[in-house]
């Protein structure tokens, strides 16, 4: 049973907000805030994440904290021991005997369809006979407890017969196999006769070289866990922590032979998602809702860390090849790359985020003649799926790779190469998939971190410090961004909104997008608030339920609050446009003349609290509750081409790192960091600020410390829980993270005019990256192009360092 709240921890919360509040104010230093609260506005301001003090108090409630109804049994999943070959027996006698088990389910169980892929239907969601990774659910047991059902499971190995085979691990086996989950993807511009080959091939410099960068586990602080409950007439409602209610919905409806509208899902919060909740929660909300529809009693699957990292898949690691034509002044003339992901044993989300990546190799370059080829390799591991980036961070930190190494090749400093290859103003400013980029701030924005954080000044302190050390070197870089933001896909990119305002003047706002911590509730609260003119108190933010919002889309690709922050709007203008011919009507005056602020409206010279209005609009039968929809305008996409225009606008930033590297032992330490994000008019400075210093940290794992690795022969994931596997803690934050928003509203109408921040700060990180590399290079004098990998973990450095010396000499 829930503990009321202790005020004192409240109080510790409030407190604390305000100190980051003032920090962040502090960086903001724009008078903005101040100017917006003496206008009575809503946005535009830092305010607390509205579940911050249920937070801090422990009271927030998530799936697993739902209070479990009298007869819940606990479910886990019996899985694979091998990697590759095919199921002929179960042996389920066994499991059914051991201590609680109630049921054991399996393939021939489920009622529907036995998938949960969520494009390509190619993903069973238990075992069909074909074995495609160590990890995967073959059998579900229900029992009376978890800890049973747990015990249960784990005798997988001793009760599964399969016939093994060699399983396919790396994306370079599946490519050398013309082994994909997707058809290749390809994606040509030739702005001079022969194209990209032809442009290289009359370059006065070439650069031919490969690549790596490996995946990344989203890592989220709250597993996955679904809670079904069985509901009159066949019904389920399943609580499930999921980005994706709406495609949870359809996939449980899909499994149990049913109607949507017999599908109830619900998310109130999620403990973090990252992109491994938006498609990878279905297999688990859908063994819920089968065993819960067959048993008839509630059924909770919550797995533990190392079944979660067994069974879902993670960021793609990409292997690239590419050759590159550049002048003199390093102006890249031509270029052509091959990247093959690997995607794991079924399609997933692979499509897509090899889209987004081929559409984020040009970063924020103009690339004139370039050929890009993309293959999503089909092995024999966890299906790979959305991250933070979505393909983008893999498609860019290509063409970073190319343009450091244009520099070394050239003597050059890399921000002037970077900087000589910048998309233009007026021309050299379409993208390769042929979108003009119209809003291009690049230059300003580089410009002026450039001078902020003193790069030109530091770099030759660096090349000073390192001619006196010969074992600790310093490195330092500046990365840019250019991040596009909508789904690839035009008809994802729509939200729809419920607002209520009650006789008593509180409202309530449910729209189809999930929180996870990331603000976006608040941010919708906000907007809600300041169309009505009410206290940011006032309005209260409910659980995302497929049965109040229909048909919505993922919170993903950075379009939540743009999205779902519109059809917010849109529901309160028509509420707010009511009011205003209600106060018309009973006090004189025109309806377009009615002010909503502060809590107060004034009309016809007269001024009413926003309450009493309301209670009077209730008395003359106004609808005080509406909908509200918006569909971002202007998109286009052909899959065929690969062309149009996918991204409503881009974002843009940049970052300085600067780090010091021991090459003896080939750790590393980041010093400090700067960082210039673009993210328009803000609507809550604090939340975005926070969203650039989580993305940046989260970034900088996945290219230094943030290792997987499958064993060669086995094909087990060996770095399956935190004792293997290295994520940041705030030991790792630079002692000087200096993080500022950049001043400039969007060109576009988003909502208040701001911009996504969720995944483009997933770039800013490529600065340390580049950093760890300007210090290897330095351990040759500059000499060599260091052939680092990502991530850059103390055994990367090394091998790096080992093969300049070994260049330069």
């Amino acid at each position: 049973m829930n503990k009321p709240i202790d005020p004192r921890l409240l109080q510790n919360a409030e407190e604390a907000f305000a100190d980051y509040v003032a920090n962040t104010a502090a960086r903001i230093d724009t008078g903005a805030e101040a100017k917006a609260h003496a206008q009575g506005a809503r946005v535009g301001i830092s305010r607390p994440h509205e579940s911050a003090a249920l937070h801090v108090a422990g009271e927030a409630t998530y799936v697993d904290d739902i209070p479990e109804l009298t007869g819940t049994l606990h479910c886990a999943l019996g899985l694979s021991p091998v990697a590759a070959g095919r199921l002929t027996g179960v042996k389920l006698d066994v499991i059914r005997a051991m201590p609680g088990v109630v049921d054991v389910l399996i393939a021939s169980d489920i009622p529907g369809s036995n998938d949960c892929g969520s494009i390509v239907h190619d993903d069973p969601i238990l075992c069909d006979g074909e074995i495609r990774f160590l990890g995967q659910p073959v059998f579900a047991v229900v029992a009376r407890t978890r800890n049973e059902a747990r015990r249960a499971a784990a005798k997988a190995k001793d009760v599964l017969a399969i016939e093994a085979a060699t399983p396919v691990l790396t994306p370079q086996q599946a490519h050398e196999k013309g082994q994909y989950v997707v058809p290749p993807m390809h994606l040509e511009r030739s702005t001079t006769e022969g194209g990209a080959k032809a442009a290289i091939a009359r370059a006065p410099h070439k650069l031919k070289s490969s690549f790596d960068v490996g995946g990344q586990e989203q890592f989220y602080l709250e597993g996955q866990i679904s809670y079904a409950i069985p509901k009159e007439g066949g019904a389920v409602l399943v609580h499930c922590s999921t980005q994706h209610p709406s495609e949870m919905q359809h996939l449980v409806a899909h499994a149990l032979h049913l109607h949507a509208n017999e599908v109830q899902v619900e998310c109130r919060r999620m403990g973090g998602g990252f992109g491994g909740k938006e498609s990878q929660s279905g297999l688990f909300a859908c063994v819920a809702a089968i065993a819960a529809h067959k048993l008839k009693k509630p059924v909770k699957l919550r797995l533990d860390r190392d079944d979660d990292f067994m069974i879902t898949g993670r960021r793609h690691c990409f292997w690239y090849e590419y050759e590159v034509g550049y002048d003199d002044e390093g102006r890249v003339l031509g270029a052509e790359i091959t990247m093959v992901s690997r995607a794991g044993h079924s399609a997933d989300l692979s499509g897509p985020v090899m889209t987004r990546a081929i559409c984020h190799f040009d970063n924020a370059y103009w690339l004139p003649d370039v050929s890009m080829h993309g293959y999503s390799g089909k092995t024999n591991t966890q299906s790979n799926t959305a991250f933070r980036g979505f393909g983008g961070p893999q498609g860019a930190i290509a063409i970073e790779n190319i343009m450091d190494s244009i520099a070394r090749n050239l003597g050059k400093d890399p921000l002037d190469v970077r900087q000589v290859n910048f998309y233009g103003k007026t021309e050299r400013n379409v993208t390769p998939y042929r979108q003009l980029v119209s809003d291009n701030v690049i230059h300003e924005l580089v410009g002026q971190l450039e001078a902020s954080s003193d790069y030109r000044e530091r770099r030759e302190a660096i090349a000073a410090f390192n001619a006196a050390s010969p074992v600790l070197k310093r490195g330092i870089a500046l990365a840019p961004l250019k991040f596009g933001i909508s789904f690839n896909v035009k008809h994802f990119n729509q939200a729809g909104a419920l607002v209520h305002v009650y006789t008593d003047g509180s409202i309530l706002v449910n729209h189809g997008g999930t929180e996870m911590g990331q603000g976006l509730n608040t941010k919708v609260a906000q907007v809600v608030a300041h169309e009505l003119g009410v206290r940011f108190d006032s309005v209260r933010a409910t659980a995302t339920d497929t049965s109040k919002v229909a048909n919505t889309s993922a919170t993903a690709a950075s379009t939540g609050a743009d999205l779902n922050g519109k059809a917010a709007q849109d529901a309160a203008r028509q509420i707010k446009e009511r009011l205003a011919a209600c106060a018309a009507a009973r006090h004189g005056g025109k309806a377009e003349d009615v002010r909503f602020a502060n809590d107060k409206v004034e009309v016809n010279g007269k001024t009413l609290s926003f309450a009493t209005l309301v209670g009077e609009a209730y008395l003359d039968r106004v609808q005080l509750w509406s909908d509200g929809f918006y569909a971002t305008p202007g998109l286009s996409w052909d899959r065929e081409t690969m062309t149009g225009r996918p991204f409503y606008y881009y974002a843009y930033g940049a970052a300085v790192s600067e780090v010091v590297v021991d090459t003896l032992t080939g750790e590393w330490k980041l010093l400090r960091a700067d960082i210039l994000h673009d993210a328009g008019r803000s609507m809550n400075p604090a939340v975005d600020i926070g969203q650039v210093e989580g993305a940046f940290i989260q970034g900088m794992g996945w290219l230094t410390t943030e290792e997987l690795v499958w064993h060669p022969q086995s094909g087990k994931l060996t770095t399956h829980a935190p004792s293997t596997y290295k994520i940041p803690t705030a030991n790792d934050c630079p002692p000087v993270f200096n993080v500022q928003l950049f001043e400039g509203d969007n060109y576009e109408d988003s909502i208040h005019r701001s911009k996504a921040v969720g995944e483009p700060p997933l770039l800013l990180p490529f600065s340390v990256f580049y950093a760890i590399r300007d210090a290897v290079s330095a351990t040759a004098d500059h000499r060599a192009d260091p052939p680092l990998r990502a991530p850059a973990t103390s055994e990367a450095i090394l091998n790096a360092i080992t093969a300049v010396r070994a260049a330069a000499a």
